[in-house]
This record gives C-alpha cells, structure tokens and sequence, in this order.
C-alpha cells in the first residue's frame, strides 16, 4: 500500500514538474501583448492596470522583430518608429531571445508562453508578465 501511495505522489510530482517545450513557447511569441505585471528579483511585484504601451512580436522561424505600439480606440496601432530584430535559440532547454540593436545586445529567457500569457526573465531577473491585448472595438464601452 505505501508504495502505491509513493508512486502516486512521484507522478504527480513529475506532473507539475513538466516544463513546456521550447518549440511550443515559438509558436505563440507573435502578437499584441500587454504588460500585466513585473516581479523584481527580491520578489516585489508591481502590477499594472493599464498600459498605454503594447508590445508587438512577429517571429519568422527563429527570427522576429519587437515594436513598442500604441493602441488607439478605433483598433489601429500607432508605432513609436524602434524596432528591436531578435533571433531565437534554445539553450538549456529553454528558449532565449537575442536582441542587437547599434546601441546594445542582451538576452532573455521565455518562461511561459501560451495563447493568452507571456513571462520573461530578462538579464535583470525581472520577470515580465504579459497578457494578450484585447483591441479596443466598441467606443461605448468607454462611456
């Protein structure tokens, strides 16, 4: 009986310990996100209601592009005019981001990335998290 109970707690122990597969991260970087939250290493969060700023990612393979935009209510974006060009990597079994821009290099690490999340560690380890942003459609929810 105790081993039973053993291999039970084991599995789902392993279970909960699945990491996501860095392929399957590539796959859901593009679109419109939203900064939902940033945690600082000593473990502060400071969330974030609302954001005048999205980020836009198109991945092509392993390659991509990131652009800060600004959503306005009728469904357009304007864009700030930078674009950070970024290739893709997995090492470790974790899926890295390479930015080169003429005034820096760094890399990030995705931790999460579904259909309607994004976390990333950056080289400060702040882990930024993301939501999906929802394009404003319909002026009267405003009034």
């Amino acid at each position: 009986m105790k081993k039973e109970i053993y291999s039970i707690i084991l599995f789902l122990v392993c279970i909960s310990c699945h990491k996501q597969d860095p392929l399957e991260q590539v796959e859901h970087l593009d679109g419109y996100w939203e900064i939902e939250s940033v945690t600082l290493p000593d473990g502060t969060k400071k969330e974030f209601s609302i954001s005048a700023i999205v980020d836009f990612i198109e991945v092509n393979e392993m390659t991509g592009m990131r652009t800060k935009v600004n959503p306005k209510l009728d469904g357009t974006f304007t864009n700030n005019g930078t674009v950070e060009p970024f290739t893709l990597r997995i090492e470790e079994d974790s899926l890295r981001i390479y930015y080169t821009t003429p005034f820096d290099s760094w890399k990030e690490t995705v931790l999460i990335a579904k259909d309607s999340t994004l976390q990333i560690l950056n080289r400060d380890n702040k882990r930024y998290t993301y939501k999906k942003f929802t394009p404003f459609t319909n002026f009267e929810e405003f009034k």
